[in-house]
């Protein structure tokens, strides 16, 4: 017994398995994220590290306070009734009403003073949160640069054990034909469990520094896919120390705040002297008593005799002067911050010019020399053990010197809390 399939069945059947090839195809096409560089990853932190989106809505809340110091007092609305129950024609008991508006009226520029003291706040708190934005820029840089550092000491332990590997074969195959002693060849052979020890230190260093980095984006999970690309030599600065030092002095957030803070301070002085005026208080009023209407007015003004906030205007005053010496304290610092920052840039470039330039090249050269030597007879095996260890030894100093010139770098950045590289 045969059965027939509608041909739209079949039809429908087709435009799934090609839908299906189509998503397939577009699911394997799909691999890794693209690694991220420097700037992409200080933009991600920016706008993902909770801790800066936290300090935002401090920084937003503190604005909000502005508002809160422009308001003016209230007007009061009081209202009397009395005798209501009574007739109005009684003569010797009449109900009344009475209804009176009062307003305090600030003297002495209070309003002015107090939101040019918010504003100075609200100027002062976003500086210390460009610190603080700054402060974990800093650590996202150096936790780049700590992954990108791990990145290329695992590549170089993969590389030194896949060339050990060959040169283990090789000498594998002297052994076997009797060209070099069983000793030897063992040596050779505990040899590879450094570079295999290596190479397993160096997978778990990327992984730690991948997630340390990850964390400080902001990522609530870790992935194991994440990556970076950036270059492990650092570029040379062209810049001179007094231009960063200039370059720290107009832009550093924390000179700044202490600048606003004297501002704060100028600001809560003239407040307090102002609080010392007196502000009176105008009452109108309206009243009705029985048949009759009447209108009159009230004005209070307290006798301020004793009371003249003589002891908030000598404290205003000394924490004014305080933040003047602040100021010049917050100055000396940005000066030591640039100086010494320079300095151990100066340094770290010094040695990392000298790996770069000189020991690396020597250093695979005597590997080079030693490994023919030592593959044709010429050289003792302790000799040649020497230069290969010589060899790793300097690769891992000239990668660990080029991380620290980019440390260094990132620390003249934060000291003059601008990007230093080209």
């Amino acid at each position: 017994m045969t059965m027939s399939v509608p041909f739209s069945i079949l039809r429908v059947a087709g435009l799934l398995f090609v839908m299906l090839a189509t998503v397939s195809a577009a699911w394997t096409q799909t691999g890794p994220p693209a690694p991220l560089t420097m700037q992409e990853v200080v933009s991600l932190a920016r706008a993902k590290n909770p801790t800066l989106l936290a300090a935002q809505q401090t920084l937003l809340s503190v604005k909000a306070q502005e508002i809160q110091a422009g308001l003016r007092a209230n007007p009061y609305l009081t209202g009397v009734g009395e005798d209501v129950t009574l007739s109005a024609t009684n003569p010797a008991a009449p109900y009344s009403y009475s209804v009176q508006v009062s307003r305090l009226f600030e003297r002495g520029q209070k309003r002015r003073w107090r939101l040019d003291s918010a504003r100075s706040t609200t100027d002062q708190t976003r500086d210390q949160y460009a610190l603080q934005e700054q402060q974990t820029i800093l650590l996202v840089k150096q936790a780049f640069t700590t992954m990108l550092l791990a990145k290329a000491t695992l590549k170089l332990a993969q590389d030194n054990l896949k060339d050990f590997h060959h040169e283990l074969d090789i000498n594998k195959t002297r052994y076997d034909t009797g060209d070099i002693g069983k000793l030897d060849y063992e040596r050779l052979e505990l040899q590879l469990a450094q570079f295999e020890t290596d190479e397993t230190n160096a997978e778990l260093n990327s992984k730690q520094s991948s997630y340390q980095l990850q964390t400080l984006i902001g990522f609530e999970r870790v992935s194991d896919t994440f990556d970076i690309a950036g270059d492990i030599l650092p570029p040379p600065l062209t810049l001179t120390m007094n231009e960063l030092e200039q370059r720290a002095l107009a832009a550093r957030p924390d000179y700044k705040a202490a600048q606003d803070a004297i501002r704060v301070a100028d600001a809560n002085v003239k407040l307090a002297y102002a609080n010392g005026t007196t502000d009176p208080t105008l009452e109108g009023e309206y009243d009705r008593v029985g048949t009759y209407n009447s209108a009159g007015f009230n004005i209070s003004i307290p006798l301020r005799i004793f009371d003249r906030n003589q002891g908030n205007k000598e404290t205003s005053k000394y924490l004014a002067q305080a933040g003047r010496f602040s100021e010049i304290a917050a100055r000396a610092q940005v000066y030591s911050d640039v100086d010494q920052a320079w300095a151990g840039y100066a340094a770290a470039k010094t040695l990392s010019d000298r790996y770069n330039g000189h020991y690396l090249d020597v250093a695979k050269d005597v590997l080079s020399i030693a490994q023919f030597a030592y593959e044709r007879g010429g050289l003792a095996l302790l000799d040649y053990l020497n230069a290969l260890q010589d060899d790793r030894t300097t690769t891992l100093n000239a990668l660990n010197a080029y991380a620290q010139t980019w440390m260094a770098i990132h620390q003249l950045s934060f000291a003059t809390a601008t990007e230093v590289t080209p």
